[in-house]
């Protein structure tokens, strides 16, 4: 039986959502982009409500929520600003491996602490020149005695100014590829951790971005999660949990450019009439409500395989190749009907333009979410893959 109303629940999430996102991040989501600055006191309420701990079981003080619960609120949050979103998203991001891969004292020393305080996480995966190739990782972790000596150096990493711990894939030997990988969980107080200074960003710029360092580091044994050899794998799969969560953020910013487009349309006159009133600007609106409809349901179905235990990593790369795509569009032509205002920083679609573009490239890009659809395709009808 297939339904898409929401449970009672379900509908008070996305209302407590939705007051946040308008009360709190919206006031301030543009002066926190134009200053490129880190909105620290609505992260502090954003984890005060919940929103950094929705997947963590309720034993460990965390939400308990499911995939398809995050996602309901993950869209009215990245409607009122992505860059705010993906900030509280990210902490999300890099404690799921913990949820599912960690051991008990993992968990009661990273995910109690988490809960109870305001905290925030870091997944430090990309490299300068590692993006798409993680499996070409420099970064090391060379065992010693009963620790890890980790150097390397993380590129692009969100929170990583502010982060209470960083989840670190980093390689044992280099020439064993995606074999190699571990992921470690290091706290950022280990001596020979640092960051850098924020990176200055087109879009987005409300979310702290830099890199991370780490030099001679010694990361106890106990803090590796799921075994050598286990790291690659266990980030896949982290990501095909979290991909979804990022697709439905791209539906957010999409819904808002449309919203903010509709509205234009009806009060700006040309031709002595509301421009709304010309075909032209019907089919661009009527093609933006279309496919935005059609991302929330992909990205629904991906959410709701997660959550059946189901495998999904092609219906998650379908929903962050499909959404990142939509917004992009739907932001473009926002601008489009705004004309030379939408241009103009007197308007907020040429934020929501700007914040768009990096769903494209982050957490995968759109091409390698083409790769990974293709792939699970041809393995499905008994390819070579």
């Amino acid at each position: 039986m297939i339904g898409f109303e929401l449970t009672p629940e379900q509908k008070a999430l996305q209302e407590k959502a939705r007051r946040f996102s308008q009360e709190v991040i919206l006031p301030v989501a543009a002066r926190y982009d134009r200053d490129g600055t880190f909105p620290l006191e609505v992260m502090e309420k954003a984890h005060g409500s919940g929103f950094f701990t929705p997947l963590i079981p309720k034993e460990y003080g965390g939400e308990g929520l499911g995939v398809l619960d995050n996602c309901i609120i993950a869209e009215e949050l990245a409607a009122g600003c992505m860059g705010i979103y993906v900030s509280i998203f990210v902490s999300t991001l890099a404690l799921y491996p913990i949820i599912k891969f960690g051991t008990e004292d993992q968990k009661e020393r990273f995910l109690k602490p988490f809960c109870s305080k305001f905290s925030m996480a870091s997944y430090c995966l990309s490299e300068f020149t590692v993006g798409s190739d993680p499996a070409s990782m420099k970064a090391t972790a060379i065992p010693d005695g009963d620790h890890y000596l980790l150097n390397g150096t993380k590129m692009w990493i969100t929170n990583g100014g502010y982060a209470d711990f960083y989840l670190v894939f980093a390689t044992t030997d280099p020439g064993k590829k995606d074999k190699g990988i571990i992921s470690l969980i290091v706290p950022s107080h280990l001596a020979g951790v640092s960051h850098g200074a924020p990176i200055d960003k087109m879009g987005q710029r409300a979310s702290n971005t830099t890199a991370v360092t780490f030099k001679d580091v010694r990361v106890p044994g106990e803090n590796l999660l799921a075994g050598e050899g286990e790291g690659f794998k266990k980030a896949m799969i982290a990501l095909d949990i979290t991909r979804p969560m990022i697709a439905v953020g791209a539906v957010g910013v999409a819904r808002t450019a449309m919203e903010l487009a509709i509205q234009y349309a009806k009060t700006r006159v040309q031709f002595g009439v509301p421009i709304a009133r010309h075909q032209a600007i019907q089919f661009m609106l009527a093609d933006m409500a279309k496919d935005i409809e059609a991302a929330r349901l992909l990205t629904w179905k991906a959410a709701w395989l997660a959550d059946q235990g189901a495998q999904n990593s092609k219906e998650a790369a379908m929903a962050k190749a499909f959404a990142s795509d939509v917004a992009m569009r739907v932001t473009t032509d926002a601008v489009q009907i705004y004309g030379g205002m939408g241009y103009t920083l007197w308007h907020p679609v040429e934020k929501l333009m700007r914040d768009a573009k990096v769903i494209q490239i982050y957490e995968g890009t759109a091409q390698i979410m083409r790769l990974v659809i293709a792939r699970q395709m041809l393995h499905e009808v008994g390819g070579i893959f």
